[in-house]
C-alpha cells in the first residue's frame, strides 16, 4: 500500500499579498544557562519568544522548526550564542529578519547592611536580539528600589513618605557587560536597596538612608544616567523609573533615553 503523501499547507501560496513582519510562537517555558560573575554560571527558566518574516506569497511558517532550533541549544543560551540562533532561525526560514526575546529571573546574593545575613535577590532580566543586514542586542534589568520623597521631608514635622519603585534599564553595549553591574549602578540612583532579608539593626540602617537620601522619581533617572555612563561597554542606554506611591492613588514615572556612542556624543 502506497503511503499518502501529507499535504504541507503552510507552504501553499497566498493571494491576499499582504506579507507579515513577525510570525512564530510565543510564551516557550525553557531552561537556559545565563553567565553568572561570581559562579560563572546560573541556570534559570526562561520565557521565550521567536518571530520571522514571512512574504506575501506564503500561507503560513513552520512553527515546529522554532522548535527543534531551541532543541540544538538546549543548555547553551546564552548571550554568547544569541547571534548563531538568530542566524539559524533566518537561515532555516528563509527569511529576512529574525527576532529572539528571552525574559528570565536572574537571582543574585545579597548580605543585609549591618547583620550581614543573606539572601536570594530576585531581577527581571531579558535578552532581545534581532537580526536583518545587521545584528542588534539589547540587555534590559529590572530593580526594585525605595524611595523617600524629598517634598514631603521638607514640609512635615515628623518622618517622610516612602515607597517602593521598580527601575528598568535597556542597555546596548560593545564588548560585554554583566548584569551585577547595572543592578549596582541602579541600586545607588535610589533613596536605598531593596532586600530580601533584613534584621531589626537592618531596618533601622534602610529606613535612616533613606532618609538622609530622599529622591524623586526625577531625580533617579538623571541619577541612574550618571552611574550607567560609567560603565565603559554601554553604547545606549534608556532607564524608566515607575514609584507606587504610597500616599497618592497613582504611580510617579519618569523615563530617558541617551546614545553614547561616537555618534550619539558628536
Amino acid at each position: 500500500m502506497a503511503k499518502k503523501v501529507l499535504r504541507d499547507v503552510q507552504s501553499e501560496p497566498d493571494s491576499r499579498r499582504i506579507a507579515i513582519d513577525k510570525v512564530g510562537v510565543k510564551d516557550i517555558r525553557y531552561p537556559i544557562v545565563v553567565l553568572d560573575r561570581k559562579n560563572k554560571f546560573q541556570h534559570t527558566i526562561a520565557s521565550i519568544n521567536m518571530y520571522v518574516d514571512l512574504p506575501h506569497q506564503f500561507k503560513g511558517t513552520h512553527m515546529s522548526r522554532f522548535i527543534e532550533i531551541l532543541n540544538e541549544h538546549r543548555g547553551e543560551i546564552s548571550v554568547r550564542n544569541f547571534p548563531e540562533i538568530l542566524g539559524k532561525m533566518k537561515k532555516r526560514f528563509n527569511a529576512s529578519t529574525a527576532h529572539l526575546h528571552v525574559e528570565f529571573p536572574y537571582f543574585i546574593e545579597k548580605s543585609a547592611p549591618v547583620s550581614k545575613s543573606k539572601g536570594l535577590m530576585e531581577y527581571r532580566c531579558s535578552y532581545s536580539g534581532e537580526l536583518r543586514e545587521k545584528r542588534d542586542f539589547v540587555l534590559s534589568v529590572s530593580v526594585p528600589v525605595s524611595t523617600l520623597c524629598p517634598c514631603s521631608k521638607e514640609i512635615s514635622e515628623r518622618g517622610a513618605h516612602n515607597q517602593r519603585g521598580i527601575v528598568k534599564v535597556s542597555v546596548r553595549f560593545d564588548g560585554f557587560v554583566w548584569i551585577e553591574d547595572i543592578v549596582k549602578a541602579i541600586e545607588k540612583s535610589a533613596s536605598s536597596p531593596v532586600y530580601s532579608l533584613l534584621k531589626r539593626v537592618d531596618e533601622k540602617h534602610v529606613t535612616e538612608q533613606a532618609y538622609d537620601n530622599p529622591m524623586f522619581v526625577e531625580d533617579v533617572v538623571r541619577e541612574a544616567a550618571l552611574n550607567l555612563q560609567k560603565i565603559k561597554s554601554i553604547v545606549w542606554f534608556k532607564v524608566e523609573a515607575e514609584n507606587w506611591e504610597s500616599i497618592h492613588n497613582h504611580s510617579a514615572y519618569a523615563f530617558l533615553e541617551r546614545d553614547l556612542s561616537e555618534k550619539g556624543r558628536a
